[in-house]
């Protein structure tokens, strides 16, 4: 039985892990400790999950929830494999996303699982993508979200939309400056939280409704205009344009601005002054 964990992200108090399992029909259940808070999507494959609060059959879309300090054990009676997204929270940063969801008052999970739901779905197909882009900067934010909808879910609580305070606006536009101010570095949705005194979750819900969009999305839209500025006003080589606007990675950085921008940044600079763009036919695109 091989178990494979390779941590995609991490910050103070929560990390989220790649974790694959290769176990199968023949092999003995094992046991372990959850360290923190757990909330793992499973992406593929089944296995049973047994924990205090109770035993589960996890399949694709399924969220395994685990209580900070307590046994759990897995098994693949049924099947051999699956593949996990693990977000991990130390108990204060849980306790902070428990404050922040509205009618949610019990920091432990009553259940073992939440079964694949609908309105979790977008969430976690976006947590996935994540995943296979390697965009590590998307996972603090994605697994706050996911952790609030599991609480929000198991405890009953419900989302309660009202309009922002003008002191939650003022801490909006306070975190807008903050992102604006150091868009080309590290920005963390934690750091942005205790700046604005509120829990992460709060943080997020307020920024969402105030900026229509989460700060994670507000950092990317900064950082991509500013690339855009400079390759229009500089000759400077792409590379150092993407490097010096925050993105760490140069096909992250092309697949971002394609995506939002329409054209890759090279096509974007070439326009600036008329120039046309020759592109290859498609078949010739492929063979080069």
């Amino acid at each position: 039985m091989t178990v494979t964990t390779r941590t995609l992200a991490s910050g103070p108090g929560w990390h989220v892990a790649d974790v694959i399992c290769t176990a199968g029909v023949g092999d003995r259940p094992f046991e372990e400790a959850h360290q923190d808070f757990c909330v793992a999507a499973v992406t593929s494959g089944t296995f049973r999950y047994r924990a205090q609060q109770g035993t589960a059959m996890l399949a694709p879309g399924a969220l395994l929830l685990g209580n900070s300090g307590t046994c759990y054990e897995c098994g693949h009676e049924h099947g051999s494999g699956d593949r996990c997204l693990s977000f991990h929270f130390k108990p204060a940063y849980m306790e902070r996303i428990v404050a922040g969801v509205p009618g949610a008052s019990t920091l432990a999970f009553e259940a073992p699982r939440l079964p694949p739901l609908p309105a979790l779905a977008p969430l976690l197909a976006e947590a996935e993508a994540a995943r296979e882009t390697g965009d590590s900067e998307a996972f603090e934010g994605l697994g706050v979200r996911i952790a609030a909808a599991a609480v929000a879910t198991i405890s009953g609580a419900t989302s309660i939309r009202r309009g922002t305070s003008r002191r939650d606006q003022k801490r909006v536009a306070e975190a807008v400056r903050r992102i604006e101010l150091d868009a080309d570095g590290p920005v963390s949705l934690s750091t942005l939280a205790d700046e604005t005194a509120t829990s992460p979750y709060h943080f997020l819900r307020i920024f969402r409704q105030v900026a229509g969009m989460t700060p994670y999305q507000f950092l990317l839209k900064t950082r991509l205009h500013r690339a855009a500025v400079q390759l229009r006003l500089s000759d400077d080589a792409v590379s150092a344009i993407a490097f010096d606007a925050g993105f760490n990675d140069l096909s992250t950085f092309n697949r971002r601005f394609r995506r939002v921008m329409g054209e890759t940044p090279g096509d974007y600079r070439a326009s600036r002054s008329g120039r046309t763009v020759i592109r290859a036919p498609k078949a010739r695109r492929d063979a080069l």
